[in-house]
């Protein structure tokens, strides 16, 4: 008798005279061992299940790190953009003021979102964990004390045909949105602000290519298509990581998140401003933030 788990091999001929006759070493092979087991499915949703908690867990706890990380993203660390907006801040400047608060705004979490909304008026925002472009400045100019929802849709109750009138639909004055349109808000620089184009060889106002005409706070105005297209964009002057300004950076909001990047070339710049006229009754809002000496 064969142990379990061998094999036993019969290799006996059948009897009778019509014996087949063989065709190899072996007829028969016994196999004697365990019956074969069905492999078991595997279950993947367990697995899942367990991967999305852990996920979820990490984010609830590393929410607090989204600035940081944000930091290390444009190539600056925590202790160099706080050294940063510190000195800026310490100038006492408007532009300055105004560029500090641009770095600051630039780690928060903000998802892009160019959807209407009808919001308070005046002073009113969308939520704030979304926005676009024209919500950098908003936001950063509140920082200052300056509502441009306020001033903007004022100056085009009084003005409405100097403004663009390219957008489908809008036949008047809207504070929802007036304020949220690039196009909107480079009229409203021309109109108010400092225009800092300056002659080209035909005596034609034109942006600066010389990285050294830009300073922090300036406002820069994009075209994404040409120059008479909606898909206008906006963005802050800022210094680099570096605090080097002779070669500035940019915070704008363009895509998914807000950028603090070196990219102030990377776009056709339509326009080139500062606001408020330096001197201006705008300006004193300034000195709420101006640090005692």
């Amino acid at each position: 008798m064969a142990k379990p788990g061998s094999y036993s091999y019969n290799s006996r001929a059948p009897t009778g005279t019509m014996a087949r006759k063989q065709t190899g070493f072996y007829d028969t092979i016994e196999y004697i061992g365990p019956r074969p087991q069905k492999p078991k499915r595997q279950n993947f949703f367990g697995g899942w299940v367990i991967l999305l908690i852990a996920g979820a867990i990490a984010f609830w706890f590393g929410r607090p790190l989204l600035p940081f990380l944000r930091a290390a993203g444009t190539g600056a660390t925590a202790e160099q953009t706080s050294l940063l907006v510190a000195d800026l801040r310490r100038s006492g400047e408007f532009g300055n003021l105004l560029a500090a608060a641009a770095i600051e705004y630039s780690a928060h979490p903000v998802s892009y979102e160019s959807a209407y909304y009808k919001i308070p008026y005046p002073n009113g925002d969308v939520p704030m964990n979304k926005g676009k472009a024209e919500d950098v400045l908003i936001r950063c100019y509140r920082q200052m004390g300056i509502d441009l929802q306020k001033q903007v849709h004022e100056d085009m109750v009084a003005n409405f045909r100097q403004y663009p009138q390219i957008f489908p639909g809008v036949t008047a004055p809207d504070p929802n949105m007036d304020h949220r349109r690039a196009l909107n808000l480079q009229r409203f620089f021309d109109r108010k602000g400092t225009d800092l184009r300056i002659p080209d060889k035909n005596n034609e106002l034109r942006p600066s290519r010389n990285m050294a005409d830009y300073h922090p706070g300036d406002i820069v105005v994009w075209a994404l298509i040409g120059k008479q297209s909606a898909d206008a964009h906006v963005g802050i002057v800022v210094p680099n990581p570096e605090g080097d300004k002779s070669r500035p950076w940019v915070v704008h909001h363009l895509d998914s998140t807000i950028k603090w990047e070196d990219a102030l070339f990377s776009y056709q710049v339509l326009g080139h401003y500062r606001y408020p006229v330096p001197g201006s009754n705008a300006t004193a809002a300034a000195d709420v933030l101006r640090p005692e000496r």
